[in-house]
């Protein structure tokens, strides 16, 4: 009996790792697909997308991390980077690629399984679908309609509209959130004096949505919050 009815997407090109790994997996109950390339992660990620994905970073057709990196323009799905890249620097670069989880190789599987099991934890958090006003966000596919049509957001819009919906739902009301509290928690670091990206991503989001009911207001020195006019 799986766990879910969802899968877990090993994308690893090493036959005797990738046969090991889906044997522990499907013994304690996971559903588990294997991509041997990038382009064969992609052709799976076509038809559905899975609840995490197990990632090498050396991969024969090109490297993991431009996978991941691209992959985070379109989707928010945990990622758990599996690979022999273990010094202080390759870890700093995975986690800020938009990995959730990373662990190097060789590794003790009991280690292995924990770690998918904090992967997993992660994707239980996520809401299948936000729901405000006209708006509806898949937060797992990074995707926002509004009246029914989808919005092609960015990630970093998608982002920035996804902590502004969530925070309406959970007070009630408008909430203006900080310019460095959008940046740190979209850009996954700190403002610092780089406040140039925020506002074009704003910028656009708000093209986005006019002609709507909405907008994004900007209160100076406070910060920004999603309106209905």
């Amino acid at each position: 009996m799986s766990k879910d009815s969802g899968y877990l997407l090993l994308v690893e090109d090493e036959p005797t790792l990738q046969i090991m790994n889906t044997e522990l997996l499907k013994e304690n109950g996971y559903s588990v697909r294997q991509a041997y390339t990038i382009a064969e992660a992609w052709e799976t990620l076509k038809n559905k997308q899975p609840r995490g994905i197990i990632l090498d970073i050396q991969l024969p057709d090109g490297n993991g991390l431009d996978f991941l990196r691209e992959l985070r323009k379109m989707s928010s799905v945990p990622v758990l980077i599996l690979t022999t890249m273990n010094t202080a620097e390759d870890i700093v670069r995975g986690l800020k690629t938009g990995s959730d989880e990373y662990l190097t190789k060789p590794y003790n599987k009991d280690i292995f399984l924990a770690s998918v099991e904090s992967l997993l934890r992660r994707a239980e958090t996520i809401p299948e679908v936000l729901e405000y006003g006209s708006f509806k966000l898949y937060p797992c596919a990074a995707v926002a309609l509004l009246d029914g049509e989808d919005m092609a957001l960015s990630q970093k819009e998608f982002s920035i509209l996804q902590l502004m919906v969530q925070q309406i739902l959970l007070q009630h009301t408008e909430e203006v959130l900080s310019a460095e509290h959008l940046y740190e928690k979209v850009w996954m670091q700190e403002m610092v004096d780089n406040k140039n990206s925020l506002k074009q991503a704003i910028r656009k989001l708000r093209e986005k949505i006019s002609g709507s009911m909405y907008t994004v207001t900007n209160i100076r020195g406070r910060g920004y919050y999603l309106e209905k006019k």
